[in-house]
């Protein structure tokens, strides 16, 4: 749902029809956050006359959320990279579906899963990169009578 180093962070689950982006959170990980909750402007601009205050308290803006995603959820990935194109096999925008690619513990496991099968971790999409939550609810694929997987073993 969120990668192990996003426990720390303030997290919620997503909604279905949400636009998220992939953000860089202070854990140095990766993830998902809603789109429209930008980073506080206000804040900054009220403090952009104390640098020094800023320098020595950190960061003024308020912590972004983590947005956790359930395996099997269908998203609408944008923005993807031609690089990334290129190395999977895919267009600018796909439809994938949101995976976890190991258990181990300390190891990023959020992933997509293009449709050609290809998958890709969460930290390799870019910051800033558009996904939009198409459904949550993991789709149970169609069980294949005996006769077709019969069939599928014989060739």
């Amino acid at each position: 749902m969120c990668d192990y180093s996003l426990l720390g962070v303030p997290n919620r689950l997503a909604r279905e029809g949400e636009d998220l982006v992939v953000h860089e959170f202070r854990t140095g990980t990766r993830g998902l956050t809603s789109g429209t909750s930008v980073t506080n402007s206000d804040t900054q601009r009220r403090y952009e006359g104390f640098g020094i205050v800023k320098r020595l308290l950190g960061n003024l803006e308020p912590e972004r959320v983590a947005v956790c995603i359930p395996p099997g959820a269908r998203l609408l990935l944008s923005d993807i990279t031609e690089d990334v194109q290129k190395s999977f096999s895919v267009a600018a925008s796909e439809e994938v579906t949101f995976t976890q690619l190991t258990a181990t513990a300390n190891a990023h496991r959020d992933a997509v899963r293009f449709t050609n099968g290809r998958e890709i971790l969460l930290q390799r999409l870019n910051k800033g990169q558009r996904v939009r939550v198409l459904e949550l609810s993991l789709v149970e694929e169609p069980v294949q009578s005996d006769w077709k997987a019969a069939e599928v073993f014989r060739y």
